[in-house]
């Protein structure tokens, strides 16, 4: 006797796939979903998209439609990220959006979204969008923004256009980047107590914390695989995978990448040292370029923290860096190793002009002496210090101690101010450029120049 089982029809193959935080919310979308495609589609959330968009199977897909709502702007990123790795997979893209900002809305459109359907779904809004997506690859973006709503286009028309958000300054050797790719900074101390590691995990935090509304995406990258310590100013754990991408950069790939980052606060991306002590030579030269070219990718800015030790990869950070900051303290020591490590590069052909030096613990304005010790210092180096940073006293030690960046528990301490003012002269080098508006239109005189380079 045959079996019942013989009789069932054969599952429809997937054509689509709903991703949302609950597709449940977008009641309409399911009808509609059912009423173009029947039983050919399926749902995920955001999790499970990311995983099935890296699977083959996701290539038969004929496009996804990702719907949203206001509660979901904290996950931007993780949105865009779907929809470019939905592209990447050569699917189209439809966004469906309710109750969704101005500018985040913006973002997700760039992104890479091909039409757009406002929520509720108007009747036949969905079947035109994949009407569009079939036979002209989808709608324009003057027609998607204005489909969006009228608030939208003001907005973009408001915002720059589609040049990168690049936060820094262009380098006079052309390392001022216009491809849409994030900055990077890298930070090395002269000598051991330099402060580079507190230098960078501040600048950092002011970075991410320099506007509510259109702060810059930070990454920090700890390149320290011996002594590495910005997970101990931030108290965050080391996540063992670390070494295993540090042994393999080659195959890393984006979602990698980002599952090996820690979180602070929600503010800033880390990726810190490995767990155990590494020989210095566990990387190359191509893994770091790779690594930071990733990085450069994901965030707007990405700040390195270098080993005090010349490895075989430095003079590739400085290569991939927009600015090269080396700290100095004011002593004999610090003023040595700089001029020895500045002679370094110069002989080997070096960008030293990508190189940004920074006095720590400068003197206070009640030194009489101390402009004096500075100028001499830099006329002994041949460099103009492009900041000096005050002496914050032991305060610093104590807030470094309990794992906070500086303004969050002494917002008046000399040096917290001094490095928002760093952090500030970066920003405003990089609204210069998105706007090409040029520095010396500013009203003060100060920001005629930003780290002794010039705009106009």
């Amino acid at each position: 006797m045959a079996s019942n089982l013989a009789l069932l029809p054969e599952p429809e193959p997937l054509r689509a796939v709903t991703v949302s935080r609950d597709v449940q919310e977008f009641d309409l979308l399911i009808e509609d979903m059912e009423t173009e495609l029947g039983e050919a589609w399926g749902d995920l959330d955001f999790a499970e998209a990311t995983a099935f968009l890296r699977q083959d199977e996701a290539e038969a897909l004929e496009f996804i439609v990702i719907a949203v709502d206001g509660e979901d702007e904290p996950r931007l990123q993780v949105i865009s990220d779907v929809i470019r790795q939905a592209k990447r997979a050569g699917l189209k893209v439809i966004l469906v959006a309710d109750g969704l900002g101005p500018m985040p809305l913006h973002e997700l459109l760039r992104a890479g979204a091909d039409d757009f359907a406002p929520y509720p779904l108007p009747e036949a809004a969905l079947s035109e969008a994949v009407a569009r997506i079939r036979t002209t690859g989808g709608a324009d973006g003057a027609d998607m923004m204005k489909r969006a709503g009228t608030d939208i286009v003001d907005a973009v028309q408001d915002a720059p256009e589609e040049a990168a958000p690049l936060p820094v300054p262009a380098t006079p050797t052309g390392g001022g980047r216009s491809d849409g790719k994030g900055a990077i900074f890298a930070v090395q101390s002269a000598a051991g107590g330099d402060g580079s590691t507190t230098l960078t995990v501040n600048l950092a935090w002011e970075l991410a914390n320099a506007s509510k509304h259109d702060a810059p995406r930070v990454c920090v990258i700890d390149f320290g695989l011996q002594f590495g310590s910005v997970a101990t100013y931030l108290d965050l754990a080391r996540k063992p995978m670390i070494l295993e991408i540090l042994s393999d950069v080659a195959s890393m790939d984006e979602q990698a990448f980002r599952q090996a980052l820690r979180s602070y606060k929600e503010k800033i991306s880390v990726f810190t040292s490995p767990p155990e002590i590494l020989p210095l030579d566990l990387i190359g030269p191509e893994d770091v370029t790779g690594l930071l070219s990733l990085a450069r990718d994901c965030f707007d800015i990405v700040i390195v923290d270098m080993p005090n030790t010349i490895t075989g990869w430095t003079d590739t950070v400085l290569s991939e860096s927009d600015l090269y900051f080396v700290v100095c303290g004011l002593e004999v020591r610090s003023a040595q190793n700089a001029m020895r490590f500045q002679k370094l590069l110069q002989s080997e052909g070096l960008p030293v002009e990508r190189m940004a030096f920074v006095l720590n613990r400068g003197p206070g304005k009640m030194d009489m002496t101390g402009k004096s010790r500075v100028e001499k210092m830099a006329e002994s180096l041949d460099v103009k210090f492009h900041a000096v940073l005050p002496d914050g006293g032991k305060q610093v030690t104590e807030i470094n101690d309990q794992a906070a960046p500086l303004s969050t528990l002494a917002p008046r301490n000399p040096l917290a101010k001094e490095i928002q003012k760093l952090a500030g002269s970066l920003l405003d080098a990089r609204e210069a450029i998105a706007t090409g508006t040029a520095l010396e239109s500013k009203k003060k005189p100060a920001k005629k120049a930003i780290f002794g380079l010039k705009f106009g």
